[in-house]
């Protein structure tokens, strides 16, 4: 990622998104839009409710060129290869496709699914992102997972001989976790990938079994200043290991950065298709649409098939709405927020307010002056540092 790259960079990318909603079992800490469901899936109805919402994403987005793909969820990959397949036939047919299109799947590393990693890989998926949120069995027990530390290294494995890009995902700041603990587990991580990593803090979610257990006192987290030292220590292991942060919570080595995030993090184009999904897409007047599909898996399907989308929420974003969400995200990267940019959606940088961070070694310039930036320090107060700067 380059710091000198055009500002039209990633504005000029348009990414989908597919969300399959289902999982086996509902993690205790997870507030994202999965669903457990006792009866067999019918897949080929949520496969032709899908193809529906594509088409009527590119009759109604000016991006005719896509850059990615991406199957999140839930649990993608407990869709059927052939389900995998059909979608994926459907986007080239639909759009014009980059030479390069990158085409993640998030993928649970247990042995059951890990054995479709080849049949996925035929089908054009050509990176995987594996949730195996921590190498100890006792925490996956406690973080309800459904691998052991053993099956996800196969799984790993697997992945690897099948896939030209492999990510995976770990939770830190568990319940109980130290420094030299996480140290360990870190770099034995590494030791396995050393593309990208996914490497999230701990955080209690409202509406989640984690969330009841902590009102009831029952469930311990790091404090204020061990979060702290294990948010740097992060950092600075990844670092000494080749990964750069080019996000918040993201590192990778140098060209293995996530083409699909960075388009949501330097605010391009996005079809978020299936229940619950989001999207950000211009039309053909150039209007920018923030879009909300029915969260609800059953209640989206019947409603695609009534209006051939699951559309619940189209709304045309105002210009400081734009400017607002580009702050947002921009700062969460390395590559931090364009000026000019950010100056042609009508805003500016209130300079007391910079210069009061950048004396605190919070944020500063890029060599050229280009890019506002947060510093490592500054990453520890993204949240505060944002506010200010856009009020």
């Amino acid at each position: 990622m380059n710091n000198n790259s055009s500002p039209n960079e990633q504005i000029d990318r348009f990414g989908i998104y597919i969300h399959w909603p289902f999982c086996l079992s509902k993690c205790p800490y997870c507030d994202f839009n999965s669903h457990v469901r006792k009866k067999e899936i019918d897949q080929n109805d949520y496969c032709n409710a899908i193809f529906k919402e594509l088409d009527w994403f590119s009759e109604n987005s000016n991006a005719k060129n896509v850059s990615s793909v991406f199957f999140g969820g839930g649990t993608p990959s407990l869709m059927s290869i052939e389900t995998v397949d059909k979608i994926i036939n459907k986007i080239y047919k639909t759009w014009s496709c980059n030479s390069n299109l990158e085409i993640t799947l998030e993928a649970n590393p247990t042995s059951v699914e890990a054995e479709k990693f080849l049949e996925y890989s035929k089908s054009g998926v050509n990176r995987v992102s594996l949730g195996i949120q921590s190498l100890i069995d006792d925490d996956l027990k406690k973080l309800g997972r459904q691998h052991t530390a053993i099956e996800a290294l196969n799984a790993l494995h697997i992945a690897k001989n099948n896939f030209s890009r492999v990510s995976f995902d770990l939770i830190y700041a568990r319940p109980h976790q130290d420094c030299k603990s996480w140290e360990r587990e870190l770099k034995e991580a590494i030791s396995y990938n050393n593309q990208h990593l996914s490497l999230y803090q701990l955080t209690i979610e409202p509406g989640t079994r984690y969330a009841e257990l902590y009102k009831k006192g029952k469930l311990q987290i790091p404090k204020d200043e061990l979060s702290s030292d294990l948010y740097n220590l992060t950092n600075e292991i990844c670092k000494n290991n080749g990964l750069m942060r080019y996000e918040v919570s993201n590192f990778s080595s140098e060209g293995q950065e996530s083409v699909h995030n960075l388009i949501y993090w330097q605010s391009g184009q996005w079809a978020g298709i299936g229940p619950g999904a989001h999207s950000r897409i211009n039309d053909s007047d150039g209007y920018r649409h923030s879009i909300i599909t029915e969260h609800n898996p059953e209640k989206w399907l019947d409603l695609v098939n009534k209006l051939d989308n699951g559309i619940i929420k189209n709304e045309i974003l105002l210009k400081e709405e734009i400017a607002d969400e580009y702050l947002l995200m921009s700062l969460r990267t390395r590559q931090g927020l364009n000026i000019e940019r950010y100056k042609s959606m009508g805003r500016t940088i209130n300079n007391k307010i910079f210069d009061t961070f950048k004396e605190d070694n919070f944020i500063k310039k890029s060599m050229d002056n280009a890019y506002l930036q947060l510093t490592e320090k500054g990453f520890l107060f993204t949240n505060k540092i944002i506010t200010e700067l856009s009020n």
